[in-house]
């Protein structure tokens, strides 16, 4: 046992320097996360630590789709006289919230796990292409992950805690609401919260939530609708010159593209987690329907190389053949995954709808999902074979094998593709 936690340590540190030695030779596995650092987050920093009303009034024009609130507090760390660098340095440290965060879900849902198994499928996070650039290179989309995390974790004490339930309601819905506050992609994911409160908390309980969520959400809706600073539409999509725009309902470039990002991310899992032969009849009994699905959605596909971004699959179709040929083969079963996944549970089909739904930019990122698919296939999805996979830790060498094939495909991408 002494040893298995020397290892751990190892392995902690190990990785830790990694991200370090990151830091100080500028590692950009995302690519584009130094640019946003340098030409979207930098000036708009600046700008605030020297005039904090009229930057937030005319935050919009800085063409930041971001919310602004966590540029405001990195702005006041500036304004206490701390460099550039020395901001990025502690936002790398409140990163690795993540990790820990993330590890005490697990405690929580897997409590009669082996916690070397749990603490080893934490640190994997931290091979994660996007969280290593995001934490390098600060953005407001790790924070906002840290507190939706943290809103699932009082939400599981909630779900498996008989006392303070109470409590518990409360702070998963002030965890949320900063999340929103933060990164405003993860407040639809307040319905999911809201739904299980409705059923588990007597009624006045209940409404004085929707009553704080409400004047919780007050200035935000103030700032953008009457205010009219809307910076959530200030971004453009690249390559739409005079038509661009920033927002987009086309929910086929969604389904698909999304679809494919899950099934991309779960690759290293999905053979412990699912019983294939209960896949194959599912597909059997099914097919019909998800044919007829999936060519609706193919038909209004639109999706364009030039709007950047689509997830590897997409990428990787367009590079290899220049069409979607490929895309549409693996988006087909994607799709029959996600289908599926959601006939498991309910929850799985509420999570899957408001993570589809979450996305209203036209462009598509695969940063968004990442590694948020991968942490919410252990904490939010339920009737999945978990015990195969914590059964033997060797499992967890595929995904880290995995990430590291990830890693090598980010900078193959970066140095021939770019």
């Amino acid at each position: 046992m002494e040893s298995a936690n020397f290892r751990e340590k190892i392995l902690l540190f190990l990785l830790y320097i990694s991200l370090l030695i990151g830091f100080y030779f500028d590692e950009n596995l995302n690519y584009g996360s130094y640019l946003d650092w340098i030409k979207a987050y930098n000036p708009v920093l600046e700008d605030f630590s020297k005039d904090f009303k009229n930057t937030l009034l005319k935050y919009d024009s800085y063409g930041q789709r971001h919310s602004p609130v966590y540029i405001v507090f990195l702005s006041i760390l500036l304004k206490f006289g701390l460099s550039f660098d020395f901001v990025r340095l502690i936002h790398l440290h409140i990163s690795l919230g993540l990790i820990l965060i993330f590890y005490s879900c697990l405690k929580l849902r897997f409590k009669d796990t082996n916690r070397t198994t749990l603490r080893l499928l934490a640190l994997s996070i931290f091979l994660s292409p996007t969280f290593r650039s995001l934490a390098i290179w600060p953005d407001s989309r790790i924070p906002g992950l840290i507190f939706f995390i943290l809103s699932i974790y009082f939400f599981l004490k909630f779900l498996l805690l008989a006392r303070n339930q109470k409590k518990f309601a409360w702070c998963t819905l002030i965890s949320i609401i900063t999340s929103s506050y933060i990164s405003p992609n993860f407040s639809l994911f307040y319905i999911y919260f809201i739904y299980y409160f409705f059923q588990k908390l007597k009624f006045k309980e209940f409404l004085f939530l929707v009553l704080f969520s409400f004047a919780a959400s007050a200035p935000m809706i103030y700032y953008v609708f009457f205010l009219d600073i809307n910076f959530i539409t200030a971004g453009k999509t690249p390559a739409l010159d005079e038509a661009a725009k920033s927002l987009s309902f086309n929910i086929s470039n969604k389904i698909l593209i999304i679809s494919s990002i899950i099934l991309f991310h779960l690759i290293p899992v999905l053979y412990f987690l699912l019983d294939y032969k209960k896949i194959i009849l599912f597909l059997k009994s099914n097919i019909i329907f998800i044919l007829i699905f999936f060519s609706i959605l193919a038909y209004f596909f639109n999706y364009q190389f030039s709007f950047t971004g689509g997830g590897v699959f997409f990428q990787l179709s367009q590079i290899l053949f220049n069409n979607n040929l490929i895309f549409f083969i693996i988006s087909f079963f994607s799709l029959s995954l996600i289908i599926y996944l959601s006939t498991l549970h309910k929850d799985n089909l509420i999570f899957i709808f408001l993570l589809i739904m979450s996305n209203i930019q036209n462009t598509i990122y695969h940063k968004y999902y990442e590694p948020l698919i991968l942490i919410m296939i252990f904490l939010i999805f339920n009737n999945l074979n978990y015990k195969k996979f914590f059964s033997k830790k060797i499992n967890l060498t595929y995904l880290y094998g995995f990430s590291f094939f990830y890693i090598f495909l980010r900078i193959f991408k970066n140095i021939y593709l770019m």
